[in-house]
């Protein structure tokens, strides 16, 4: 009872401050999922309750240990690639699901837009930027001296500039989005996925409210 009550009174300050958060990034780990199929579920809920305030971009990103090995890896990935994608078929929302080696655009024309990124991380997207742009100058097509920031982030698969990004159980920082969230507000919680409830959602969003952004000045 006490929980449901704070979570309203979460809620009220949220919306009487204002949504200022536009787009989202959960970062959780592949062990989370892995659990159960209730795990895995649990991610349309986290699209359903950030549709619910208006948030326009969802981003997840499935961090995968490298100490895996990289059959292991890829089996993982593929394994959680299906399991994700069943999950999220039936929302209303525009949804792409990445690997390093797949792509799955279950639906394109929706309001919201929820991208997923399974062990897919920042330095190998930006190491695939790189290698593409090098081709162009190799071909013709540009010049070294037109290479720029635009350039290279017309090459990023990731097209996402997160206001907020949030990581469960603990605070181990990943490589995900490493160019794209120079501007972006972190949020670490102790709690781990399995246990991620909407009221931690709601905390992360009204701690992202009190906050002076900078935007690196």
């Amino acid at each position: 009872m006490l929980s449901y009550l704070y979570e309203k009174w979460l809620l009220r300050h949220i919306l009487r401050a204002g949504i200022t958060v536009r787009h989202i990034i959960l970062i959780i780990d592949e062990s989370d999922l892995l659990v159960s199929r209730e795990a895995v579920k649990k991610l349309a809920s986290f699209v359903r309750w950030c549709s619910a305030l208006g948030i326009e971009t969802v981003g997840i990103y499935v961090s995968i240990a490298k100490e895996l090995g990289g059959e292991i890896i890829e089996a993982t990935s593929e394994l959680l690639f299906e399991k994700i994608s069943k999950a999220l078929s039936r929302e209303s929302a525009s949804i792409e699901i990445y690997t390093a080696k797949s792509t799955k655009l279950l639906r394109g024309d929706a309001a919201m837009r929820v991208c997923v990124s399974i062990g897919f991380g920042g330095r190998s997207e930006l190491t695939e930027a790189i290698r593409r742009i090098c081709m162009r100058v190799q071909d013709g097509e540009i010049e070294p001296e037109e290479i720029n920031e635009k350039k290279i982030e017309s090459e990023l698969v990731f097209r996402l500039e997160p206001d907020l990004i949030i990581r469960s159980g603990g605070a181990k920082l990943t490589d995900f989005l490493i160019w794209q969230s120079v501007y972006s507000e972190f949020y670490f919680t102790d709690v781990n996925w399995r246990n991620f409830r909407k009221i931690d959602l709601l905390r992360a969003i009204r701690d992202f409210q009190k906050r002076e952004r900078r935007f690196g000045t």
